[in-house]
């Protein structure tokens, strides 16, 4: 079976048939999701009161970048309990967003979310846009998102790629661009195999398909549905695609961050700039996060204080490894805080990842002073 190039205005010849057989596949396989409303056929429409809701669907999307769905499902159900709307989610402190994302990663999506939220309740009466460019308008909804909320929630014909979709979609045409020079085209071969009718559905299908089927390693070919129409799969080559450039090895960073202590055991915590990584959130006052470790940290510290070292405590983020040493003291005679810092309660404080890690050490040590 030939598998041309865009160029040459020719597609798989099997490749109308590929949209019928996901989706029925789908109408038989679909994951149950707490996110997802179930698949509809012809033989099963859906009632009104089983549409999909635009909200959960926007919800579970912004969770779900560059995250499991294993790590999101008890963390969507704690965001749907607390915020059961999205004009609970934008009447809520910003802090109380920030808090409940610890360990999702990428806090700036938090802030975008509450931000999001704000704006459909304030612009939209509380109803998200239902075509991809007015929702693209939105805070932290980007080109994927758009395309995931229109076609999920509205049932548009918008083209949706993922990961798994990307997977999917490279082995149907054994697409030799490696990632990510290869989106593009990815997305115009999606676009190729899309259903006019059931957009929503046929892109859980891929979705689906790649989770269950179609993995990373040692894919189930013999279970696809669609494996007649695909080239990697004709030539035994499943696993060489995604073609993907070869990653560089994370950078290493190192940094110091000083745990203030009052009478009351309180903890100094200064809010971090907006913009940046951790942008918005509390921790504790520190050093620059550098690649050449600093001989003199302590030229860093909040305030003159008999600093003891604590440990150290690491943790990955996308693009390097960071390793923090913790100094204790107690806040010395006469310390006054500043503007943008707050004593505050360890187990009050709304921290990301790294700085609960941080604060766990610290509070193990007494500190001297």
């Amino acid at each position: 079976m030939a598998y041309e190039t865009r160029e040459t205005k020719n597609i798989s010849p099997v490749a109308p048939d590929i949209a019928p057989a996901l989706l029925h596949w789908y109408d038989n396989n679909a994951r149950a999701l707490p996110w997802r409303v179930g698949p509809e056929s012809q033989s099963r429409p859906r009632r009104a009161s089983e549409q999909p809701d635009p909200y959960r669907v926007w919800l579970s999307e912004i969770m779900l970048q560059q995250t499991t769905v294993a790590t999101v499902t008890p963390r969507y159900a704690e965001f749907l309990k607390r915020w059961p709307s999205v004009e609970a989610m934008a009447s809520a402190p910003v802090d109380d967003i920030l808090g409940q994302w610890a360990g999702l990663g990428y806090y700036a999506r938090a802030r975008n979310l509450h931000k999001c939220a704000v704006a459909i309740t304030r612009d939209y009466g509380g109803n998200f846009p239902d075509t991809e460019k007015e929702l693209r308008k939105l805070p932290g909804i980007g080109d994927y998102t758009a395309a995931a909320i229109a076609a999920i929630a509205f049932g548009k014909p918008a083209v949706v790629v993922d990961g798994n979709i990307e997977r999917v979609v490279s082995r149907l045409f054994a697409i030799e661009t490696p990632l990510p020079a290869s989106k593009a085209e990815i997305k115009m071969r999606a676009g190729d195999i899309w259903p006019q009718k059931r957009g929503g559905d046929f892109a859980q299908s891929l979705m689906d398909l790649g989770a269950s089927v179609c993995k990373p390693r040692a894919p189930l070919c013999n279970a696809c549905p669609v494996s007649s129409a695909c080239a990697a799969c004709a030539t035994g080559r499943m696993e060489s695609f995604p073609k993907k450039a070869q990653k560089k090895p994370r950078p290493m960073r190192a940094g110091a961050v000083f745990a203030l202590k009052n009478r009351k055991g309180d903890m100094l915590f200064e809010r971090r700039p907006d913009k940046g990584l951790l942008g918005g959130m509390l921790g504790l006052p520190g050093a620059p996060w550098v690649e050449k470790h600093d001989d003199n940290p302590l030229a860093h510290a909040p305030v003159r204080a008999r600093w003891v070292r604590a440990g150290a405590v690491t943790h990955i983020f996308t693009h390097f490894h960071l390793t923090l040493d913790v100094y204790v003291a107690n806040g010395p005679k006469g310390f006054r805080r500043g503007a943008d810092q707050l004593w505050i309660a360890q187990k009050d404080a709304q921290l990301p990842t790294v700085m609960k890690k941080a604060v766990e050490l610290a509070s193990n040590d007494k500190g001297d002073g």
